[in-house]
């Protein structure tokens, strides 16, 4: 017999939302699962003592939401069941150049190959159902399209073309693999061969391809800036401000209202400072750290977003679309208006600002024993940079102004907790891979001048610490207060990446400790002892690849880069829609809240958890893409110069090369190595000579020239430089060196 509605464990969560409540989604997956079978509507009706036009009006919507996110499925014959219950997978699509795809799945599991039949019916980004069918000739488990859950696709930007009186768009972006029609009458005015803005009228199928209409002519050459703004359209990035929102934000003024200042603890007699870029514009983060006894107490003050920020309101509907701030080398698309992220949101110098505190007490063995949180204000007393406090920790003598030498007792507190928490991090067995961050340099016309690298100096890590360990306590915090919440989560690597790892590090004489589960220390370890080899690179590079990406997810299962049990972003509100989340659900309970009252439910949290590492991902691929067409046009001119580089990355086709010291990528193609056919190791990822036991592999130099550089595909193609006598990398595989202790680097996830 069916259970009874009476037993629905959310009855009181939904009667608190609805004055004529229906089960929850929890109840009616539940119910179908205990069922055993698949049940219409009517029966669920029946089944669920449903009564009355209003609950089966509202049920009818419930199920049909449910089927749009992809908890339910409808089978042929109309009835519902839930969707693990029939082996399918939801995922997006992340389409490939060359017509097939891969569907990513939202549950972390081994990424699905898609055939190109499949992928005609889909866009790149699509969320999707998918049924796993088998194995495919090369070894990937391989989909069958199901439903199309939701579109990603709205705009992009492409060439405009006419061939036999038949008017297409060939788009920009190479991951959407379909030509777009473009009927009579919605040319706009475009020519041949002109870049253009397509908005998609109609959506890709099995039986006919998308139409859409220009609705942009962008004209026929790239110009400075325009790399940006293709991006921007190509990966549908929300840029534009909708009337509604600049409408709500139109009565914000400058300064904090007094009256939005009483109730909070006051820490304006606190020495409170930023330390940032020297570029930054919005400040996020203040700190200020004291001893307390043989340990510290630690202050990290947030800017108060959610003060600003309500539920459902245009500018929270408009800030979860973005998801986060998109940060080009030339332009900003930031998550929340200027007037917010610039103004009232930025804890700039010598003004009242709220916050949200996180006050924290840590041993003098790094370990983390109290914590907690409040509403405050406080008052910056500076805004200092990376470089400038650098130079005052290491020069103390260097300071001149009497107000900067009386925050110096302070920086100081900080450099010896941080000394703390670093030797703990080292204890713990956190990942630190020594990585190069780059930045774009412009001239006056906004052309790419010079790409330097970003030196990562002692106060970078000084903030980088504190806001590790605000996050930390944010994530505590939530646990013990049973809160729906959004965790940086991060899973250790998969089987079948640990079992590739060992064979490549065996046949260099190396093991990676741990067996079949190695956890963060054993990576950690293992840095240390290669740390002097002269393929260090190599074998770094192969490390991270066997690393899964950390995402959003109410469901805690640790941070296994950073050695954390818990981990939940609380650092940055202005620019992370996670940490927004994060602080409604502190301030929640700081008033009194309790989890079963709280706006968002596990269910909701899931899917804003799943769309907002979308978004991070979309902003990744976005960013990567104008820069690298900042790098060909930078790399043009120098068409026929030579340079070395060093093999980053091999693959069937050739190897992927970074020039030293210039940090641009091209292709050395596999048929411009002559003399030989070379075959992939994809477990050593290397090349090898079939005849001649050549070998091209990860971290090897090149001498290379640059043979070509295709702008519009974003593409440079090299040479090798007289490949008998300045090839520096063909070699026979070293022996294994003896095991050197040293201290890495890598960027955080803070």
């Amino acid at each position: 017999m069916a259970k009874q509605i009476t037993v629905d464990p959310f009855a009181e969560r939904e009667a608190g939302k609805y004055a004529n409540p229906i089960p929850s989604r929890e109840y009616i997956l539940e119910f179908l699962r205990e069922r055993g079978r698949p049940a219409r509507r009517k029966e669920l009706i029946i089944a669920l003592g449903l009564e009355g036009d209003e609950q089966q009006e509202a049920i009818k919507r419930r199920l049909r939401a449910m089927e749009r996110d992809g908890q339910l499925i409808m089978n042929r014959s109309g009835a519902y069941a839930p969707a693990d219950k029939l082996d399918l997978v939801r995922g997006r699509i992340v389409g490939h150049k060359d017509g097939y795809g891969f569907v990513i799945p939202e549950d972390s599991s081994e990424d699905l190959y898609l055939n190109p039949r499949y992928m005609r019916a889909v866009f790149n980004g699509d969320k999707v159902l998918v049924n796993v069918i088998g194995i495919d000739r090369k070894g990937r488990r391989e989909a069958a399209l199901v439903e199309v859950l939701e579109r990603n696709t709205a705009t992009l930007v492409g060439r405009f073309y006419v061939e036999n009186r038949i008017a297409f768009v060939v788009p920009n972006n190479k991951r959407l693999g379909h030509e777009i029609l473009i009927p009579d009458g919605e040319h706009n005015g475009a020519k041949p061969g002109q870049l253009v803005l397509v908005e998609i009228v109609t959506q890709p199928s099995f039986y006919a391809r998308p139409t859409g209409k220009v609705i942009e002519v962008l004209g026929e050459e790239m110009t400075p800036g325009m790399e940006t703004e293709l991006a921007i359209y190509n990966h549908g990035i929300p840029h534009v401000w909708p009337a509604e929102v600049v409408e709500q934000i139109a009565s914000l003024k400058e300064e904090v209202v007094e009256k939005d200042k009483s109730g909070r603890i006051d820490l304006r007699h606190l020495p409170l400072v930023t330390i940032d870029g020297d570029d930054a514009k919005d400040f996020d983060d203040a700190v200020y750290c004291e001893r307390r006894g043989k340990g510290w107490r630690l202050y990290v003050a947030i800017a108060d977003v959610s003060h600003y920020v309500h539920y459902h309101t245009a500018l929270d509907e408009e800030a979860y679309r973005r998801g986060n701030s998109v940060y080009f080398p030339n332009k900003v698309i930031p998550m929340l208006p200027e007037v917010l992220s610039n103004g009232l949101c930025s804890l700039k110098p010598k003004v009242d600002r709220l916050c949200l505190v996180s006050e924290m007490t840590i041993s003098a063995g790094g370990e983390l024993t109290r914590y907690s949180f409040y509403e405050a204000v406080m008052h910056s007393r500076a805004r200092l940079t990376y470089s400038e406090v650098t130079k005052w920790l290491n020069e103390p003598s260097a300071l001149k102004s009497v107000e900067h030498q009386q925050l110096l007792p302070h920086l100081q507190n900080l450099k010896a907790l941080f000394d703390v928490l670093h030797a703990s991090r080292e204890e713990r067995g956190a990942i630190d891979f020594e990585t190069v961050e780059t930045k774009v340099m412009f001239d006056k016309d906004n052309r790419i001048k010079q790409i330097v690298p970003v030196k990562r100096t002692i106060s970078h890590r000084i903030i980088e610490e504190c806001m590790l360990m605000a996050n930390v306590a944010a994530a505590r915090y939530l646990i013990k207060m049973k809160m729906p919440a959004l965790f940086r989560i991060h899973s250790g690597p998969a089987a079948e990446k640990i079992h590739d790892l060992q064979d490549f590090l065996g046949g260099l004489g190396l093991s990676l400790t741990g067996g079949k589960q190695p956890k963060s220390a054993d990576y950690a370890n293992l840095l240390q002892r290669i740390s002097k080899r002269p393929d260090a690179r190599l074998i770094q590079t192969v490390l991270l690849r066997s690393l899964s990406q950390a995402v959003y997810s109410p469901d805690n299962i640790g941070h296994f880069g950073l050695a954390f049990p818990a981990y939940a972003h609380f650092t940055s509100p202005i620019r992370r829609f996670p940490d927004l989340l994060v602080h409604r659900a502190i301030r929640h309970i700081l008033k009194g809240g309790k989890p079963e009252n709280f706006n968002h439910d596990q269910n909701t949290m899931m899917k804003m958890g799943e769309y907002c590492s979308m978004t991070e991902r979309r902003a990744d691929e976005a960013t990567r893409e104008a820069v690298d067409w900042l790098k060909c046009e930078f790399i043009h001119d120098r068409v026929g110069e030579e340079f070395t580089g060093i093999i980053t990355s091999v693959t069937s086709f050739g190897l992927f090369i970074e020039l030293i010291d210039i940090y641009v990528e091209g292709l050395l193609h596999v048929t411009s190595l002559k003399g030989d056919y070379y075959h992939f190791d994809p477990i050593r990822h290397r090349l090898k000579g079939e005849r001649t036991n050549t070998i091209y592999r990860l971290g090897d130099k090149l001498k290379i020239r640059v043979a070509r550089v295709d702008l519009e595909s974003r593409q440079i193609d090299f040479a090798l430089v007289d490949e008998e006598s300045d090839n520096l990398a063909r070699k026979k595989l070293t022996k294994p060196r003896k095991k050197a202790k040293k201290n890495g680097r890598q960027k955080h996830d803070r």
